[in-house]
């Protein structure tokens, strides 16, 4: 397994914030919804929305969990956004 370095991390956290916020909106829900449903404060997902937090296991089961969606969907669709500009297929997911 290749280790990442720190702008590698980076820029998975930006996005898995892109896919969180990307979620969250095809949900119909406003962060301060998401917030009430992970147990988390409102400006916590935005942070987490911006890339600006590195969430822990317990963090992103909450925000999958609040999301309806299991983890391991949840980080097959940062890693297409990861590898890939082009915008992701939630639908292949649903």
């Amino acid at each position: 397994m290749r280790r990442l370095n720190s702008q590698q991390q980076d820029f998975y956290l930006l996005a898995l914030g892109e896919v969180v916020h990307d979620l969250r909106l095809n949900q119909g829900l406003s962060q301060q919804d998401l917030a009430d449903l992970a147990n988390v404060h409102r400006t916590y997902v935005s942070d987490i929305e911006r890339g600006a937090r590195n969430l822990t296991v317990t963090t992103v089961t909450r925000i999958a969990g609040a999301l309806d969606i299991q983890l391991s969907k949840l980080f097959r669709l940062v890693d297409e956004r990861a590898d890939s500009s082009k915008p992701l297929s939630l639908g292949s997911f649903d």
